[in-house]
């Protein structure tokens, strides 16, 4: 099977416990990821968020809807000013954990086991969140955490990026 790049939307950002979200969403499906599936994922959200360290707090995730039973959700917070922590969650792949394959059915993946941090359609948005970090938090003259909300890699595909 030929690889093919997978289309990527971004949906508005959203607050969850305290912390900023930018969301990314990723699939082959035309139609975006299934409600449910959204919804599911985002109700897990809360347990992959670090606690406060004084860092402003921000996050972005990516939603990835598998070409099988699988759904997969990665959440990158910034934490000690200038570094990414990971954690991800997990629906409908038995090889990670899910005790069964319904993709609205997360739980949590243990980076102990797995210390995985993306797949190839769920990594572009990350050069693009370094890069809007030190733009807007890092080299500004004053830290602006709604400019770097509001800056998202834009829509498409997950290719095609320089």
């Amino acid at each position: 099977m030929a690889f093919e790049e997978k289309l990527l939307t971004v949906p508005p950002p959203v607050e969850v416990a305290g912390r900023r979200i930018k969301r990314y969403h990723v699939t082959a499906d035309p139609h975006g990821i299934a409600p449910d599936v959204e919804k599911a994922a985002y109700a897990v959200l809360p347990s992959l968020l670090p606690e406060p360290d004084g860092t402003p707090p921000a996050t972005f995730v990516v939603l990835h809807r598998g070409g099988d039973d699988g759904a997969y959700l990665n959440a990158y917070s910034w934490v000690w000013d200038n570094v990414l922590h990971f954690r991800g969650a997990a629906a409908g792949q038995p090889v990670l954990g899910c005790p069964d394959r319904d993709p609205a059915h997360f739980v949590l993946t243990e980076p102990a086991d797995r210390p995985w941090i993306g797949c190839v359609w769920e990594l572009p948005p990350l050069l693009h969140e370094r890069d809007a970090w030190v733009r807007h938090m890092l080299a500004a003259e004053r830290p602006d955490l709604d400019a770097y909300v509001h800056d998202s890699l834009p829509e498409g595909t997950t290719g095609g990026r320089s």
